[in-house]
């Protein structure tokens, strides 16, 4: 089977359970290490003839990562698209499989069960702390309602500020973000790779944890170690900044990259 991923997690999960079938992934598809899949663009700007001339069997996207303009284009090329919604981490579980199993013809990888294992075995989290979680700035975006990366802090024992907002990434003005009344500044490495020295000054007296952006918003086989490496990380302080700095994806809802 010829499978195209337009989507970064899904790129991951579909590499390490089936290597080789993959032969069309976007720019922003880094894991797992050594892809060779043809390039096609970016999740916001695919290459609809690149992608044709691929001739795939099944092409799997995200209602969020994905514009529906492009999906709406490759399916016009005769090209069998499946759109992925994930909001929780029970859809995620859920997805993945809908996209293994019935998408791809595949049986269920044994890195999935170990993350829903892993998961359910989690401890009673800790008294919930309040956070606002920044996504990018300039101008400065944070998680709202409705997302996969707040389940997954809510599993952890950190309440996300603005769950409530009838955004799912609001623009908030740092006065305001400031005044939120937080416990807790989370700040992942993607969309935004918010460091030690890019991120923690803007809050100043609020302490900061920085964690790994791909096992905050990637829904794949990261999601195994994802509950251990959050725990940590929200438990320690923030790491030193990093020399060099890896390409910012766009932030969520954008529409060019």
């Amino acid at each position: 089977m010829r499978v195209v991923s337009l989507v970064p997690s899904l790129s991951e999960a579909v590499a390490v359970t089936a290597p080789g079938m993959l032969v069309g992934v976007t720019d922003w598809c880094t894991h797992p290490a050594g892809l060779t899949a043809a390039r096609v663009g970016g999740t916001k700007n695919p290459d609809v003839a690149a992608i044709a001339a691929l001739r795939p069997d099944l092409v799997l996207a995200n209602e969020e990562e994905n514009r529906p303009a492009d999906l709406a284009a490759l399916r016009a090329a005769g090209l069998d698209v499946m759109t992925t919604g994930i909001r929780t981490l029970d859809q995620a579980f859920q997805e993945l499989r809908r996209v293994l199993v019935t998408g791809c013809g595949l049986a269920g990888p044994r890195w999935l069960d170990e993350a829903e294992a892993a998961w359910a075995a989690l401890p009673q989290p800790p008294p919930p702390r309040s956070a606002i979680v920044p996504v990018w700035r300039r101008p400065w975006m944070v998680l709202g309602r409705d997302t996969f990366a707040g389940d997954l802090l809510a599993r952890l024992g950190v309440r996300n500020v603005y769950a409530d907002h009838p955004e799912r990434y609001p623009r908030i003005p740092l006065d305001e973000l400031r005044g939120a009344g937080a416990d807790l500044v989370v700040l992942p490495d993607e969309p935004y790779r918010f460091t030690a020295d890019d991120g923690p000054e803007a809050f100043p007296g609020l302490p900061a944890a920085l964690v790994d952006g791909r096992f905050l918003t990637w829904y794949g086989p990261s999601l195994a170690a994802a509950p251990a490496a959050l725990r940590a990380a929200l438990r320690r302080p923030a790491p030193a900044a990093s020399a060099q700095r890896p390409p910012t994806r766009p932030p969520p809802g954008t529409r060019t990259e």
